[in-house]
C-alpha cells in the first residue's frame, strides 16, 4: 500500500515476555486490534516502538511479523533509527524486502550533525530504497533540527515526501506551509500539540497515547475533518493530561503502563528502561483511570 499519511498513525509498542525477548506473537496481536480499532496506518519500530533496545536481527524479523499481521488492510511504515548512515541504508534496504509501506527515518543517533551532514544521511538513505519517506523532525529528543534550509536542500528527492513535525511550537506548521505549500505532507507528532498541528494542517497524526485509547484519537481526528471544533476540543481537553505524557522523558513507559492498564498490552520495558515504580507510577496510573472513567461518548455530536 502507499501510504497517504492521513489519519492516525499510532507508534505502535513493541510486546515483551517477562525474560524481555520480543513476545512476537502479542505485538502482533497489539496491532492487529489497532487496525480492527479503525487506525489508518501503523509506525512500527518508531520511538514508542523502542527501536533503539532493539538489534538488527530482532527489527528484521519484527517487522516481517507486523507487515503479516497487518495483511495489508493499513500501511506499515517503519522507524528507521540507526547509529550511521551505513547502518540505515541496509535497514531501509531490509525493510522495502521485508513488505514494508513506508519508511520514518531519524537522525543518525548519538552524534549529533551539521544541517550538511543530516542532508547527506537523509538523502543517502532516500537513495537506497523506492519507499515512500516520511522524515522526523524531534529537536529535543534528537538536539538537531531539520530546518528549512535542510528541507529545501532535499525538495529534488522525489521519495521524501512527509515530515513528522514533533517540535513543541505549533509554529512550525505554518512556516513549513507557508516555504513549501504542500511539497511535503505535514503529520502532527507530539501529542499535546495534536489539535493544533492537525487545525494548522498537518494531514495526519503519529500518536503515541492512540495505543491506549484509539477510539478518542480516531474520533478526535474525523471531527476536526467535519469541521466540528466543539466535538474536537472536547475530546481534546479529555484527553490533554494523558497526551502531555508524551512530551516527558518517561513516555515510552508511561504509554506502555496506560496501555496495560486498558487491558491492550504489557507494560514490559528494555534496559535502562525501567517500568515506572513509585510516586511517578501512582500518578501516571491516576491519570489513565481518570481518563478511563470519564471517556468521551463514542458517538460523535
Amino acid at each position: 500500500m502507499i501510504p497517504t499519511w492521513q489519519g492516525v498513525y499510532p507508534a505502535a509498542t513493541t510486546q515483551f515476555k517477562p525474560d524481555l525477548s520480543i513476545d512476537v506473537a502479542d505485538t502482533q496481536r497489539v496491532v492487529d486490534h489497532l487496525i480492527k480499532d479503525g487506525v489508518h496506518g501503523i509506525i512500527a519500530m518508531g520511538t514508542v516502538g523502542e527501536n533503539n533496545s532493539l538489534d538488527g536481527d530482532e527489527k528484521r524479523t519484527l517487522l516481517r511479523a507486523v507487515v503479516e499481521a497487518v495483511a495489508g488492510r493499513v500501511p506499515v511504515v517503519t522507524g528507521v533509527s540507526e547509529f550511521d548512515t551505513r547502518r540505515a541504508v541496509a535497514y531501509a534496504k531490509d525493510a522495502q524486502r521485508a513488505g514494508a509501506d513506508g519508511l520514518m527515518v531519524l537522525p543518525a543517533m548519538v552524534y549529533v550533525p551539521t544541517e550538511e551532514e543530516l542532508i547527506f544521511h537523509f538523502r543517502t538513505v532516500a537513495e537506497a530504497t523506492d519507499l515512500p519517506i516520511m522524515l522526523y523532525n524531534n529537536p529535543p529528543a534528537y538536539r538537531v533540527n531539520i530546518t528549512s534550509g535542510v528541507l529545501q536542500a532535499l525538495s529534488d528527492v522525489k521519495n521524501i515526501v512527509a515530515i513528522k513535525e514533533s517540535a513543541p511550537d505549533p509554529r512550525r506548521f505554518t512556516d513549513l506551509i507557508n516555504a513549501f505549500g504542500d511539497r511535503f505532507k505535514l503529520l502532527a507528532g507530539l501529542d499535546d500539540v495534536a489539535f493544533e498541528g492537525l487545525v494548522l494542517g498537518a494531514v495526519g497524526w503519529v500518536s503515541g497515547l492512540t495505543n491506549a485509547f484509539p477510539q478518542e484519537s480516531i474520533q478526535l481526528v474525523e471531527a476536526l475533518r467535519r469541521n466540528d471544533l466543539n466535538r474536537a476540543r472536547a475530546i481534546y481537553r479529555w484527553f490533554m493530561p494523558l497526551l502531555h505524557l508524551d512530551a516527558e522523558h518517561d513516555l515510552v513507559q508511561s504509554i506502555k503502563l496506560a496501555e496495560q492498564i486498558m487491558g491492550r498490552g504489557s507494560e514490559r520495558v528494555r534496559p535502562p528502561r525501567l517500568p515506572l515504580s513509585g510516586a511517578r507510577r501512582k500518578a501516571v496510573t491516576a491519570l489513565v483511570e481518570q481518563a478511563a472513567a470519564t471517556r468521551p461518548s463514542m458517538q460523535a455530536s
